[in-house]
């Protein structure tokens, strides 16, 4: 049921409507491995900062996967919108929450065929978001996966769900696949700046604390996108105790395809034995519990050239936050005399 259903509740059914979602949060959740992954359809949760390369990495994998002849569904669970883009050439798809809002207004359902499109065998659809200002992303995202248990979630065959997550904000709706064993297993994209591994460090301390609750969700490691290099990424995947699934360099050639909506995720391309072996990594990859950074951890991976790292915090006084405004006040300290 959703709160969206209910707006205007009476004090006498506020009560019965919360024992309700009590029970509902008491519910037993799916069963989700914690050692190696097994036979049954693997769901897999991405993260990482906006622009990072997300839906490149994952049009790119899933493509592979479906080349190698196994089943998969790629649901983009950003509210941009942009997961299935390169998949599909560009062309918009249309997502879950804007089709059942047209559907609901003209009284029909929303069917299979409305929202879910196909390429080369790969399965994908948008969950969407709200309009710029009229409603929560992360609400958005929970609305969306009511829709899809509706649509029978539960009952489809895949041998791989992949669902691609803002990680920017991991909480909310957002946060769901770790907060609720909705996924096996997390993925984080990186690459070797501050705020991608910033991002990245979130998420890995979002399934220690989740963890620590109880739940069983675990990262599979890190694709470290745009790699010049340099380093950080590796040695954070390092100080977090996480693997590296693959590393995508910087190359005119990736950037150029990609902006062009090109496939690159196939054995027709030089790129494909990469993909190959994300495809085997993310596959058997155990989902594992990090060992999230400090800030100041974070920061000790970068030369303090590049982040500021070694500046000292220097306490402001109350004069100075009075400004023009600051008056002497007269002590009311007894001063005694040295005697």
């Amino acid at each position: 049921m959703s709160l969206d259903d209910v707006p205007n509740l009476r004090p006498d059914t506020m009560s019965d409507h919360h024992d309700r979602l009590r029970e509902e949060a008491n519910e037993p959740t799916m069963e989700v491995p914690i050692a190696e992954p097994t036979k049954k359809t693997q769901i897999i949760a991405i993260y990482g900062k906006g622009g990072i390369g997300k839906s490149f990495t994952l049009a790119n994998l899933s493509h592979m996967m479906a080349e190698r002849g196994q089943r998969v569904l790629l649901i983009g669970c950003d509210p941009k919108s942009d997961t299935t883009s390169l998949l599909f050439g560009g062309k918009a798809c249309p997502t879950i929450i804007e089709t059942s809002t047209k559907k609901k207004l003209a009284g029909e359902e929303v069917q299979i065929g409305d929202v879910c499109f196909k390429r080369n065998g790969v399965f994908a659809m948008e969950l969407g978001g709200p309009e710029v200002g009229r409603g929560c992303g992360g609400r958005g995202i929970i609305h969306g996966f009511e829709l899809l248990e509706k649509l029978g979630f539960h009952d489809w065959d895949f041998d791989y769900v992949l669902l691609d997550f803002l990680g920017d904000v991991v909480c909310g709706g957002f946060g769901l696949p770790i907060a609720r064993d909705m996924a096996q297993k997390v993925i984080v994209v990186g690459s070797n700046d501050l705020q991608s591994l910033y991002v990245a460090n979130n998420v890995c301390s979002a399934v220690d604390y989740f963890r620590k609750m109880g739940g069983n969700v675990g990262v599979a490691g890190i694709v470290i996108n745009k790699d010049d290099g340099t380093g950080e990424a590796a040695a954070f995947a390092k100080a977090v105790d996480i693997p590296i699934l693959a590393s995508i360099p910087q190359d005119d050639d990736l950037r150029k395809k990609s902006a062009n909506y090109q496939i690159v995720g196939t054995n027709e391309t030089q790129w494909g034995k990469l993909f190959e072996e994300l495809a085997d990594n993310v596959g058997t990859a155990p989902p594992l519990r990090p060992t999230p950074l400090s800030q100041d951890g974070l920061l000790g991976l970068f030369s303090a050239s590049q982040t500021g790292a070694d500046f000292v915090l220097e306490p402001a006084t109350d004069k100075d936050m009075r400004g023009k405004n600051a008056v002497v006040k007269e002590s009311l300290e007894v001063v005694y005399d040295d005697v």
